[in-house]
């Protein structure tokens, strides 16, 4: 599956062209693997026609240094999901940053009986949800920081994936995780 970057290019420092250039071999690798993995979320049937995933142009203006703040309350909650058994999570910590001049809160998760090392799950929707982008929202991954320091890159927010087929049950984003200000970075759909 390859829904990150690789860890070395999501660091701040460095030029925005490496970057970008990074970014764009990331899509043409993902779209790759989405056209010919045995276990693409792409229909066999539909693998033949299939152009590449829709994105949002790179916009470095979407990737926040950010820390993550522990949360007190880490009862284990019922994560929803589109089809099939919920999923307990717990909350790991949340995140703060400003878009368009709005402060924006996004809550980190990760599964109840999981390791301090696995990775962080950020599942959220936002002003194009439904619209430009999928309309259940779209995830984040993070590798855990042992600091807490991240950086939040909605460059690579990809969509889940039941947005390709119905085969799939995925995590829906609680409310918490809702932003009404519109996040025009990363994967687009359009069924």
């Amino acid at each position: 599956m390859l829904n990150r970057l690789d860890p070395t290019m999501t660091a701040m420092e460095g030029s925005v062209s490496d970057w970008t250039k990074a970014l764009e071999e990331h899509r043409r690798q993902k779209d790759g693997y989405f056209r010919m993995a045995e276990d693409s979320p792409i229909p066999e049937e539909e693998r033949h026609g299939f152009k590449g995933l829709q994105y949002f142009p790179p916009d470095p203006n979407f990737r926040f240094p950010v820390t993550l703040r522990p949360v007190e309350d880490r009862t284990p909650f019922t994560m929803e999901v589109s089809q099939g058994r919920p999923r307990e999570m717990v909350r790991k910590g949340v995140f703060e940053f400003v878009v368009a001049g709005a402060t924006c809160r996004l809550f980190a998760y990760g599964p109840t009986h999981g390791s301090a090392h696995e990775s962080l799950f950020v599942p959220f929707r936002d002003g194009t949800s439904g619209k430009e982008s999928y309309g259940a929202g779209r995830y984040l991954d993070l590798e855990t920081d042992p600091r807490g320091e991240y950086v939040l890159d909605f460059n690579e927010a990809y969509n889940p994936y039941c947005a390709y087929s119905e085969h799939y049950s995925c995590p829906l984003p609680p409310a918490e995780n809702w932003l009404r200000v519109p996040i025009r970075a990363g994967e687009r759909y359009s069924p």
